[in-house]
């Protein structure tokens, strides 16, 4: 799913279809890649801080009240983070129930695009949230979808150039809020492959890979979750050719994509679509069951 660093795919982006049978690298993308919030974020976000701090509520106690975490309450009153519905009613029912968080929110937008997210993602983006099945296989580092707030953190803190600090909230918020779609669709299949050498290497440290293995192993427990972990001993590798993503629509259509430095591709054209769909069978015959892998990451969480 969900991968270079500087964007929100694997975490990464997103193109928009040029009728080609892809989308191509940066000429197809708009040149703002990760916008700003919009101002009706912001503005919904102070105006929501200003009726907590005018009722006596610190964040934290207003988060507790309102069932959702503390980072998430100052990523909306930022402006870095849409509000759902339940955030929205459950705020408007503790600061009075007056109704003015309830209607003012129907005129909160992103702006332009999704923010956080890369341009040439966006597309993307948006058909896995319509899709019925995806399958994702990463030789690079842990897919977006799979990732702990201290690993996609770490990542965007490795940015090259360096991010500001809002951009960077911005992003790992959007890395988050993306992530949400594997408890909220439980009847769409999840299917990874990663390699064994993501989960070895030790991005942001000790503390920030033991996180990340209990952060997977917790993800990947349900029924429609599955991840296959790619052995580094294997003799046989069906995608030599890199990282992809696969999936496949309510109508049975079949979509990929495939990213690098600074771009990505969307893949509609079906004789590519259907060979990517070989490969990633094939690889799926060669990595390990879903039981041994979840054996290998208890191993490597228990060599730490």
């Amino acid at each position: 799913m969900t991968s270079g660093i500087g964007s929100v795919g694997n975490g990464h982006s997103g193109g928009q279809g040029s009728g080609d049978g892809h989308v191509g690298g940066p000429a197809d993308c708009e040149t703002d890649r990760e916008p700003d919030p919009s101002d009706s974020l912001r503005t919904w976000g102070a105006f929501q801080q200003a009726l907590r701090e005018h009722a006596g509520y610190s964040r934290a106690e207003f988060a507790d009240l309102v069932r959702f975490s503390k980072h998430t309450v100052e990523s909306v009153e930022r402006g870095r983070r849409m509000p759902d519905a339940a955030f929205v009613q459950r705020a408007d029912e503790v600061l009075g129930s007056t109704g003015a968080l309830l209607k003012s929110s129907k005129y909160v937008t992103r702006g332009r695009g999704d923010v956080g997210l890369a341009a040439w993602f966006r597309e993307w983006a948006r058909l896995e949230r319509v899709a019925v099945s995806l399958c994702t296989y990463e030789c690079r580092l842990v897919p977006g979808l799979l990732q702990s707030e201290g690993y996609a953190r770490a990542l965007f803190e490795n940015r090259l150039p360096l991010l500001t600090d809002e951009r960077l909230e911005a992003q790992v918020e959007a890395r988050l809020e993306r992530q949400m779609a594997l408890s909220e669709r439980s009847t769409v299949l999840y299917h990874f492959i990663v390699e064994e050498a993501v989960f070895r290497r030790r991005l942001g440290g000790r503390e920030v890979l033991l996180g990340q293995l209990d952060h997977v192993l917790k993800l990947t427990a349900p029924r429609h979750v599955t991840l296959q972990i790619m052995p580094t001993e294997a003799e046989f590798h069906a995608c030599m050719d890199g990282p992809v993503q696969l999936l496949e629509t309510a109508e049975g259509r079949r979509l990929a994509y495939s990213e690098g430095q600074e771009n990505g591709r969307l893949i509609s054209d079906r004789k590519e679509v259907r060979l990517l769909y070989q490969r990633y069978d094939t690889l799926r015959s060669q990595a390990l069951t879903p039981q041994d892998s979840r054996g290998l990451l208890e191993r490597l969480r228990g060599e730490l």
